[in-house]
């Protein structure tokens, strides 16, 4: 056996379990973030394109395995760098409790190692496989949300534009879409990501596939965007339309479901005419058909087939045939004829084992909130103010995830009527922290007209200044005015980012991640002055928030 490949096969030989023991770390450690993800993957239509990126990755590092061949297989110190940074962002992701820094923590490891082992030159050869592997981690939650709700807004207003453009009558307020006899809300489920996600993921494939210039490849991911929503806005339309002519039943069960996957086939159609009008762009003698840029040309890469032209002559011929005579020698043949791995990769497994074992005590960490009275007993008899008790369905606790929570309706002697809500979490891991409003405001038809913030001063009756967001919703004809903050432990946050980047702190330095979220909200009364419902606000919460630190303590 010839020494190159002699020493490649031992090579492997020692890699190959290398790489297993890496992997059966990082399943130890990522376990609750992988348990998460491919939950995300199976109970979510949204990131139901999940499970195909993985394979799709293994997909294109297989064809480009004669690339890799013929890297530089010595190894980069730069992986280990990389891996460094990577664990890092997985002690961070744990305890700002935010599983997105998980996923891509375990990005940046698995990408450290094929640096630490293959090298720079390794690794762009694989580079485009490697990077397609974010498409397939899902949101954090506050940005899905806000996501969400904006797209809910621009696909209901498409989906009335497309209605009037029938002739169909219909009226839009928030995400509500008023058909007269019926109403349809438009959803999260309906709010388009369902196609945005699996579709831009499928464009940036396409894009990678396409060998044409930039530009086109670029406009091509760029345009999944506006299909979706496009797509979507004609989908609601044309459930209206069904709506109108069959009854609600058109807008349920396997009618919606069978909608949705005709019009998805319908996005990927309008993203394949798309490149096949961009193939048709340029100078005559530089076009090329469509089909020819993905033809097979080698087994180990795709590559454009270029114009046909007249047989090679011999000298043209014998120009194709390999150059060694000019080539630096093959770097990597001394590594592959040693038995050991590059020292950089060895360093990085090495760095594996004890965060491993550090994870362990992340993970099992207990935190140990102060003593506090349950929202049951909250007072519902308060100084000018007479409470009635509600509850929440059942799937908004599924969804919310709180551990404590208190819902009530308020009236003042005059009658004006306040609405409180409180949720408590004892310990904000991942998963499980305070929801903010911004995403389910507009929810019934309700749209933000503005959202600022309020300063609320201890002279007005609270223990201590209040800094909290101010938003205004309107529905129609009628305005509430809604203000809500962050009680996380002795701090009043408005800002959902501070909020993670104080739960790290606090988690680190405290032993402590519990919190709540405080909102309370009041209609704007026929006669009445948004300043008026200011200072009837100002005047609850001077009221409440003496009561509300035994509930939600320091």
């Amino acid at each position: 056996m010839p020494l190159k490949q002699s020493g490649k096969l031992s090579w492997m030989l020692w890699a190959i379990p290398s790489i297993g023991i890496a992997f059966a770390l990082l399943g130890y450690m990522y376990g609750d973030s992988l348990v998460f993800l491919f939950g995300q993957w199976t109970g979510s239509e949204d990131y139901s394109h999940g499970p195909f990126v993985p394979l799709i990755s293994l997909l294109l590092i297989w064809q480009a395995r004669h690339r890799l061949a013929t890297a530089s297989l010595g190894g980069s110190w730069w992986g280990f760098a990389v891996i460094s940074a990577g664990l890092f962002l997985y002690v961070v992701g744990e305890f700002a409790t935010l599983y997105i820094l998980q996923h891509v923590s375990l990005w940046m490891v698995i990408v450290a190692l094929v640096m630490a082992l293959a090298g720079l030159s390794g690794a762009r050869a694989i580079a485009f496989p490697l990077s397609y592997l974010l498409t397939c981690i899902p949101l954090p939650v506050f940005l899905y949300a806000s996501l969400s709700s904006r797209l809910q807004l621009w696909s209901s207003a498409l989906g009335v534009s497309a209605l009037q453009f029938v002739g169909v009558t219909a009226f839009r307020e928030g995400n509500v879409i008023d058909l007269g006899q019926v109403q349809l809300q438009v959803v999260e489920a309906c709010s388009g990501i369902r196609y945005l996600f699996p579709l831009a993921s499928l464009a940036l494939l396409c894009a990678y596939l396409f060998k044409d210039r930039m530009w086109k490849r670029v406009l091509l991911v760029i345009s999944s965007i506006p299909i979706s929503i496009l797509v979507n806005g004609f989908r609601i339309g044309m459930i209206g339309v069904l709506v109108e002519w069959y009854g609600e039943g058109a807008a349920e069960g396997f009618s919606h479901l069978f909608e949705g996957w005709v019009l998805f086939m319908a996005s990927l159609g309008l993203l394949i005419l798309e490149m096949w009008l961009l193939s048709k762009i340029g100078s005559k003698e530089h076009r090329q058909s469509f089909l020819s840029r993905f033809t097979w040309t080698d087994p180990g890469e795709l590559k454009v087939r270029g114009p046909r032209s007249e047989a090679p002559t011999s000298q043209t011929a014998s120009s194709l045939q390999p150059q060694t005579s000019n080539l630096p020698p093959f770097r990597s043949t001394s590594t592959l004829a040693s038995t050991s791995l590059p020292a950089a990769y060895l360093c990085s497994i090495a760095l594996l084992v004890p965060v491993a074992f550090a994870s362990t005590l992340m993970v099992e960490r207990e935190e140990v909130p102060p003593e506090r009275a349950i929202f049951v007993d909250f007072p519902m008899k308060l100084e000018g103010w007479a409470g009635t008790s509600l509850t929440l369905e059942k799937q908004y606790i599924d969804a919310l995830r709180f551990d404590d929570y208190l819902l009530a309706d308020y009236r003042s002697d005059d009658g004006q009527p306040v609405n409180l809500y409180a949720a408590y979490y004892k310990s904000q891991r991942k998963g499980q922290s305070a929801h903010s409003p911004q995403s389910c405001l507009p929810g019934g038809g309700w749209e933000i007209s503005s959202l600022n913030g309020m300063d609320l001063s201890a002279n007005s009756g609270t223990v201590r200044s209040l800094h909290v967001n101010r938003a205004l919703i309107q529905k129609g004809g009628q305005k509430q005015v809604v203000l809500y903050w962050f009680k996380q432990r002795d701090r009043i946050v408005t800002n959902e980012y501070l909020v993670k980047l104080f739960l790290l702190w606090d988690g680190l330095s405290r032993g402590r991640t519990d919190g709540a979220l405080v909102r309370i909200a009041s209609l704007v009364g026929p006669g009445e002055t948004e300043e008026i419902v200011d200072q009837r606000l100002r005047q609850f919460v001077s009221t409440i928030e003496p009561e509300l630190i035994r509930y939600v303590p320091d």
